[in-house]
Protein backbone atom coordinates (compact mmCIF):
# COMPACT_ATOMS: atom_id res chain seq x y z
CA UNK A 1 0.00 0.00 0.00
CA UNK A 2 1.30 2.84 -0.83
CA UNK A 3 1.78 6.24 1.35
CA UNK A 4 -1.90 8.40 1.94
CA UNK A 5 -1.56 11.79 0.42
CA UNK A 6 -2.94 14.77 1.44
CA UNK A 7 -6.46 16.00 0.07
CA UNK A 8 -6.50 18.35 -3.34
CA UNK A 9 -7.38 21.75 -3.34
CA UNK A 10 -10.54 21.14 -4.96
CA UNK A 11 -11.33 18.16 -2.58
CA UNK A 12 -11.24 20.50 -0.27
CA UNK A 13 -12.95 23.35 -1.49
CA UNK A 14 -16.03 20.61 -1.93
CA UNK A 15 -16.06 19.59 1.82
CA UNK A 16 -15.81 23.40 3.13
CA UNK A 17 -18.29 24.08 0.32
CA UNK A 18 -21.15 21.17 1.53
CA UNK A 19 -19.81 22.47 5.28
CA UNK A 20 -21.23 26.26 4.59
CA UNK A 21 -23.82 25.01 2.53
CA UNK A 22 -25.22 22.64 5.79
CA UNK A 23 -24.39 25.45 8.14
CA UNK A 24 -25.90 28.43 6.06
CA UNK A 25 -29.48 26.33 5.89
CA UNK A 26 -29.02 25.73 9.34
CA UNK A 27 -28.80 28.45 10.19
CA UNK A 28 -31.55 29.94 8.59
CA UNK A 29 -33.85 27.38 9.78
CA UNK A 30 -32.75 28.63 13.72
CA UNK A 31 -33.37 31.79 12.75
CA UNK A 32 -36.84 31.34 11.44
CA UNK A 33 -37.65 29.26 14.60
CA UNK A 34 -36.31 32.80 17.06
CA UNK A 35 -37.80 34.75 15.27
CA UNK A 36 -40.98 33.08 14.24
CA UNK A 37 -41.28 30.37 16.56
CA UNK A 38 -41.76 28.23 12.96
CA UNK A 39 -41.28 24.53 14.66
CA UNK A 40 -41.38 23.44 10.64
CA UNK A 41 -37.81 24.64 10.51
CA UNK A 42 -37.84 25.65 7.30
CA UNK A 43 -33.99 26.33 6.38
CA UNK A 44 -33.53 27.49 2.79
CA UNK A 45 -30.26 28.79 0.70
CA UNK A 46 -29.03 29.51 -2.50
CA UNK A 47 -26.68 27.52 -4.87
CA UNK A 48 -24.53 30.15 -4.93
CA UNK A 49 -23.93 29.37 -1.26
CA UNK A 50 -21.74 26.26 -2.36
CA UNK A 51 -19.55 28.44 -4.67
CA UNK A 52 -19.31 31.34 -2.16
CA UNK A 53 -18.70 29.32 1.25
CA UNK A 54 -15.88 26.72 -0.61
CA UNK A 55 -13.83 29.77 -1.62
CA UNK A 56 -14.43 31.68 0.96
CA UNK A 57 -13.46 29.07 3.48
CA UNK A 58 -10.43 27.79 1.34
CA UNK A 59 -9.22 31.20 1.65
CA UNK A 60 -9.63 30.85 5.38
CA UNK A 61 -7.22 27.63 5.12
CA UNK A 62 -4.66 29.59 3.28
CA UNK A 63 -4.55 32.56 6.43
CA UNK A 64 -4.93 30.00 9.02
CA UNK A 65 -1.40 28.02 7.42
CA UNK A 66 0.26 31.43 7.04
CA UNK A 67 -1.02 32.86 10.51
CA UNK A 68 -1.16 29.73 13.00
CA UNK A 69 2.36 30.29 14.49
CA UNK A 70 2.33 34.09 14.09
CA UNK A 71 -0.78 35.35 16.06
CA UNK A 72 -3.45 34.20 18.81
CA UNK A 73 -6.45 32.15 17.30
CA UNK A 74 -8.91 34.74 18.77
CA UNK A 75 -7.36 37.57 16.78
CA UNK A 76 -6.73 35.60 13.87
CA UNK A 77 -10.76 34.76 13.85
CA UNK A 78 -10.84 38.56 13.93
CA UNK A 79 -8.79 38.56 11.17
CA UNK A 80 -11.54 35.82 9.24
CA UNK A 81 -15.02 37.73 10.46
CA UNK A 82 -13.41 40.80 8.23
CA UNK A 83 -12.56 38.66 5.49
CA UNK A 84 -16.07 37.07 5.57
CA UNK A 85 -17.45 40.48 5.53
CA UNK A 86 -15.34 41.31 2.95
CA UNK A 87 -16.06 38.14 0.95
CA UNK A 88 -19.77 38.51 1.12
CA UNK A 89 -19.91 42.08 0.48
CA UNK A 90 -17.91 41.05 -2.96
CA UNK A 91 -19.73 38.42 -4.22
CA UNK A 92 -22.91 39.78 -3.11
CA UNK A 93 -22.51 43.05 -5.48
CA UNK A 94 -21.55 40.75 -7.81
CA UNK A 95 -24.33 38.80 -7.78
CA UNK A 96 -26.46 41.79 -7.62
CA UNK A 97 -25.55 42.65 -11.16
CA UNK A 98 -27.14 39.80 -12.14
CA UNK A 99 -30.01 40.12 -10.17
CA UNK A 100 -28.85 36.82 -8.33
CA UNK A 101 -28.24 37.84 -4.85
CA UNK A 102 -29.90 35.40 -2.58
CA UNK A 103 -29.80 37.74 0.76
CA UNK A 104 -31.06 41.06 1.42
CA UNK A 105 -29.80 42.97 5.03
CA UNK A 106 -31.71 45.96 4.12
CA UNK A 107 -34.07 44.87 7.48
CA UNK A 108 -30.92 45.39 9.86
CA UNK A 109 -30.52 48.75 11.21
CA UNK A 110 -26.67 48.32 10.88
CA UNK A 111 -26.66 47.24 7.62
CA UNK A 112 -24.27 48.37 4.63
CA UNK A 113 -26.35 48.31 1.26
CA UNK A 114 -28.21 45.53 2.00
CA UNK A 115 -25.41 43.36 1.12
CA UNK A 116 -23.39 43.12 4.93
CA UNK A 117 -24.76 43.69 8.86
CA UNK A 118 -22.82 44.42 11.33
CA UNK A 119 -25.73 42.05 13.37
CA UNK A 120 -23.85 39.31 12.48
CA UNK A 121 -20.40 40.60 13.51
CA UNK A 122 -20.90 37.51 16.49
CA UNK A 123 -22.56 34.77 14.53
CA UNK A 124 -19.08 35.39 11.82
CA UNK A 125 -16.95 35.43 14.69
CA UNK A 126 -18.17 32.42 16.22
CA UNK A 127 -18.35 30.37 12.65
CA UNK A 128 -15.12 31.24 11.91
CA UNK A 129 -13.70 30.12 15.07
CA UNK A 130 -15.98 26.57 14.57
CA UNK A 131 -14.27 26.70 11.02
CA UNK A 132 -10.79 26.97 12.06
CA UNK A 133 -10.68 24.82 15.08
CA UNK A 134 -13.38 22.29 14.02
CA UNK A 135 -13.29 22.05 10.06
CA UNK A 136 -10.20 23.34 8.66
CA UNK A 137 -7.57 21.52 10.77
CA UNK A 138 -9.56 18.41 10.63
CA UNK A 139 -9.35 18.13 6.82
CA UNK A 140 -5.69 19.29 6.33
CA UNK A 141 -5.64 15.68 8.45
CA UNK A 142 -7.51 13.59 5.85
CA UNK A 143 -5.70 11.91 3.87
CA UNK A 144 -6.64 9.45 0.02
CA UNK A 145 -4.58 6.02 0.41
CA UNK A 146 -4.51 3.73 -2.36
CA UNK A 147 -6.28 0.51 -2.12
CA UNK A 148 -9.15 -1.06 -3.59
CA UNK A 149 -11.07 0.84 -5.49
CA UNK A 150 -14.24 1.19 -3.79
CA UNK A 151 -12.16 2.24 -0.31
CA UNK A 152 -12.86 -1.31 1.44
CA UNK A 153 -9.57 -2.95 1.99
CA UNK A 154 -9.42 -6.39 4.60
CA UNK A 155 -7.99 -4.61 8.23
CA UNK A 156 -5.81 -7.47 9.58
CA UNK A 157 -4.43 -7.57 13.02
CA UNK A 158 -2.43 -10.01 14.50
CA UNK A 159 -3.76 -12.45 11.67
CA UNK A 160 -7.48 -11.93 12.83
CA UNK A 161 -10.01 -10.07 9.95
CA UNK A 162 -11.82 -7.32 11.73
CA UNK A 163 -13.44 -5.98 8.46
CA UNK A 164 -13.79 -6.98 5.12
CA UNK A 165 -16.45 -5.94 2.07
CA UNK A 166 -17.89 -9.36 2.61
CA UNK A 167 -18.65 -9.30 5.39
CA UNK A 168 -20.88 -6.03 5.22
Amino acid sequence: MGVPVPLTPLSRWYLYAIHGYFCEVMFTAAWEFVVNCNWKFPGVTSVWALFIYGTCILIVERMYLKLRGRCPVLLRCLIYTLWTYLWEFGTGLLLRQFDACPWDYSQFRYNFMGLITAEYAVPWFCASFIVERLVIRKTLRLRFHEGCEDGWEIFLTKDKVLLSPTQM
